[in-house]
């Protein structure tokens, strides 16, 4: 439970970060805006056209009699409108991210920049950077399909179907929705897709407290165009405590330090080396040497 409370913490530290550094926020609304008039055009025309879709894939319920006519298309309605807005709550984020890569990229980086240590790059050109986002968007959308079919094979069965399935669908959707924010972040670091699936899964509900009050809060409209800038700087913040790499500036102050222990270590060892034909390193007569007393120290670091 500590790691679903975590989760909701990084959200909320985006959200601050972003309020606090208001230029980010201004350009970050831009992306959203545009992805933002594409869906609602989408869904519009899905709300409008359902009930003829529904109608043609169901003839044979042509004559069944009233009231299950209504209550079975409507029924199927819903859930095929439902799938919809399952598919487009996750696509939204790809689309915009997208839409938005250049600045969402240096929104990253300055959110790296402000918290201290390294500050990743990738080294990649605009264009490739794009192709690896658009490809990487397309294989995630496969899978949430997948569990979308699932999801809406499984709403046909009573009680089951308007209980579990659709927080499952929330779950899923949190899910792939912060494995698209931390890509952002990810990707700057070298970390592919694969990697990067297998380092979400190893915190689950970590990954579930960040993304599913942010599937809930990208459902009321407008609310995902204020909320994405500050979704990608606390994408970002958790990506850096996730990513081992990203240890505090201490850490490397100490590596270096066990560096330089281990310098001294071996140029002791190979003075005592030296001085051995002279019957041991130098010490009092028949007295060992504090070296050879107490050894030559700790093992040198692994590498």
């Amino acid at each position: 439970m500590s790691d679903l409370a975590g989760g909701f913490r990084y959200l909320l530290a985006g959200q601050r970060w972003v309020f606090g550094h208001g230029r980010w926020l201004g350009f970050g609304l831009l992306p959203g805006l545009v992805a933002l008039v594409l869906y609602a055009g989408a869904l519009i025309g899905l709300g409008s056209g359902a009930d003829d879709l529904t109608a043609w894939a169901t003839p044979f319920a042509d004559d069944w009699s009233s009231p299950w006519l209504g209550l079975f298309r409507g029924f199927l309605t819903a859930l095929l409108f439902g799938l919809g807005l399952f598919v487009a709550v996750i696509t939204f984020t790809a689309v915009t991210l997208l839409i938005g890569q250049p600045f969402y990229e240096s929104l990253s980086e300055a959110v790296d920049r402000s918290e201290g240590g390294e500050v990743p790059e990738s080294g990649l050109s605009l264009w490739t950077e794009l192709w690896i986002s658009a490809r990487d968007s397309v294989k995630v959308l496969g899978r949430v399909l997948l569990y979308g079919i699932l999801l809406f094979a499984l709403g046909f069965i009573p009680v089951i179907g308007q209980t579990v399935v659709p927080a499952l669908g929330f779950c899923v959707s949190g899910y792939f929705l912060t494995q698209e924010l931390t890509s952002v972040a990810l990707q700057r670091r070298r970390v592919d897709l694969a990697e990067r699936l297998v380092l979400l899964r190893s915190r689950r509900m970590l990954v579930l407290g960040f993304g599913v009050p942010l599937v809930l809060a990208f459902l009321v409209p407008f609310v995902a165009v204020f909320l994405m800038p500050g979704a990608v700087a606390g994408a970002t913040l958790m990506a850096r405590d996730l990513m081992p790499a990203d240890a505090p500036q201490e850490r490397a102050d100490d590596a270096d330090r066990a560096h330089g222990a281990n310098g001294a270590h071996h140029t002791n060892h190979a003075h005592h080396t030296t001085h051995a034909g002279h019957g041991g390193p130098a010490g009092h007569a028949g007295q060992a040497a504090p070296q050879q007393a107490k050894g030559f120290g700790p093992p040198p670091p692994g590498f």
